[in-house]
């Protein structure tokens, strides 16, 4: 079920491009599967007419809290990035359709790269309450570019690689060797739409299932607007509302 509310930012912690906002809700949150997003109303931005979507990076339900990982890519998220701790922010949860979790006894791959990686925490953190433990490939142009990297450390095995080879293995997470040593029954990836087609052919060639999360602009985020429009074997559907999680098969890619 959809709400609206205010909730309140209580930490922020500033990272060199991005900033994690973890925020509290006055009243129960509603399920939140991983993969789905939010839409925040920016206040105080005049040129910043519509919410902007944002990836739900973490929840803890019995604080009533959410955590977001915002990269700031243009005047909204940075004005979003500049709030202060007990300022409330107004948005729209949970939105979407989220990842399908695997079955019990199924080898997962979670791929990240860039902010790409902030949807994978929570899924994640899912995967380990039900007993599966899934193995992350993470990328980034610089070691920078890794997020909190020792607390996805903690929820499964872990590999990097940057573009600069300043942490892992040098390139990006399609040349990395785990895919020579490793069989995985499912991959899941959220990222820039270049490394994700990259996942999905590599996939496909090896016959993995396959889902990715696309991070088309999205102006309503109920599907009424028709800017996040994806062309699909089932003609053209809006990302907000259909998605933003999409077999890899379905996609015309």
């Amino acid at each position: 079920m959809k709400q609206i509310a205010d909730l309140k930012l209580i930490e922020k912690q500033n990272f060199a491009r991005s900033v994690l906002l973890r925020l509290r809700c006055r009243q129960p949150l509603p399920d939140i599967q991983p993969g789905q997003f939010v839409q925040v109303r920016v206040d105080g931005s005049p040129s910043t007419y519509l919410r902007r979507p944002i990836s739900i990076h973490d929840v803890g339900f019995q604080q009533n809290e959410i955590t977001l990982l915002v990269q700031q890519v243009g005047e909204g998220t940075r004005h979003l990035a500049a709030a202060n701790v007990g300022d409330l922010i107004n948005m729209v949860l949970p939105l979407g359709n989220g990842f399908t979790l695997p079955e019990a006894g199924e080898k997962v791959l979670l791929v990240g790269g860039g902010i790409g990686i902030a949807p994978l925490f929570y899924f994640a953190k899912v995967l380990n309450d039900k007993h599966i433990r899934p193995t992350l490939l993470l990328g980034g142009k610089t070691e920078a570019d890794l997020l909190r990297l020792s607390d996805y450390q903690q929820l499964g095995e872990t590999f990097v690689t940057t573009e600069d080879g300043s942490l892992g293995e040098k390139g990006f997470v399609t040349m990395h060797s785990i895919w020579q040593k490793q069989n995985f029954d499912k991959i899941y990836v959220c990222g820039p739409k270049p490394m994700m087609k990259a996942v999905a052919k590599l996939a496909d060639e090896k016959g993995i299932w396959c889902e990715v999360s696309l991070e088309n602009l999205m102006a309503c985020g109920l599907g009424a607007c028709l800017c996040c429009v994806e062309d699909t074997i089932d003609g053209n559907v809006c990302v907000c509302k259909e998605g933003p999680v999409f077999n890899t098969r379905r996609l015309k890619w």
